[in-house]
């Protein structure tokens, strides 16, 4: 699973780093070192208005996908992360998946290797301030006429140095895989749920502080790397 992550960039380098423009207005989260479910984070997507061109955008959502049938929020941090192997077929996700996909951009995500008898925290990140971009969907729950936008990043098994940490990772995207995966006007990803073996391949796996276990800690010092020795 992916249950932590950072996001380190304002939406312009965002913006600009995706191909896209600044949709975010005076919603955007700052810098996050320590991103748990439920926080508020940014999502690349691409729509298309009536008589427009599609745009492609950078937008604030909430972390933890709430489908537009739900009676309330309550469900949403245990909806982070949607399984690439079911996500076609899970009713949940379904009319998400095949119209509403997104791009999670995150410097790295962290995952906890179990240990001699401990749990070692790994930072998973390109390590030159390339973003991360983790395979999204997305929803709408009204309420009040008022719109809540929440999202999930898609998992996939973990390959690689990868599966000597976890299980599970995210569905990481390649810049060539982007455009597909944010077309609208494509309703079949079933073509793009499979992991990129060399971009994971690239990925350093660093080991770092223990403090990131507690959602009260959040600065650039969780992502410094710690020796093991």
């Amino acid at each position: 699973m992916c249950g932590r992550y950072a996001s380190t960039k304002d939406p312009a380098l965002l913006a600009a780093e995706f191909d896209a423009v600044d949709g975010t207005g005076d919603e955007a989260p700052g810098a996050d070192y320590n991103i748990a479910p439920t926080k508020h984070v940014m999502a690349v997507v691409e729509r298309k208005p009536e008589d427009e061109d599609v745009e492609r955008s950078v937008r604030v959502m909430r972390w933890g996908l709430v489908p537009h049938w739900a009676k309330d929020l309550s469900g949403a941090a245990k909806m982070i992360n949607a399984r690439a192997e079911t996500v076609l077929s899970k009713p949940a996700y379904k009319q998400s998946v095949t119209k509403r996909r997104c791009i999670i951009p995150a410097a790295g995500w962290y995952e906890w290797q179990a240990a001699e008898g401990r749990k070692q925290p790994y930072f998973m990140t390109l390590g030159d301030d390339t973003s991360l971009a983790m395979a999204g969907i997305w929803s709408v729950w009204w309420k009040d006429d008022v719109p809540t936008v929440t999202c999930a990043v898609l998992t996939t098994e973990s390959t690689g140095a990868l599966t000597e940490i976890h299980n599970r990772m995210p569905l990481l995207l390649p810049q060539d895989r982007w455009s597909a995966w944010l077309d609208p006007a494509s309703l079949d990803p079933s073509g793009l749920l499979a992991p990129d073996e060399s971009l994971v391949k690239a990925l350093e796996l660093r080991p770092v502080s223990t403090a990131v276990g507690s959602v009260k800690n959040n600065d650039p010092s969780l992502l410094e790397r710690v020796d093991l020795s």
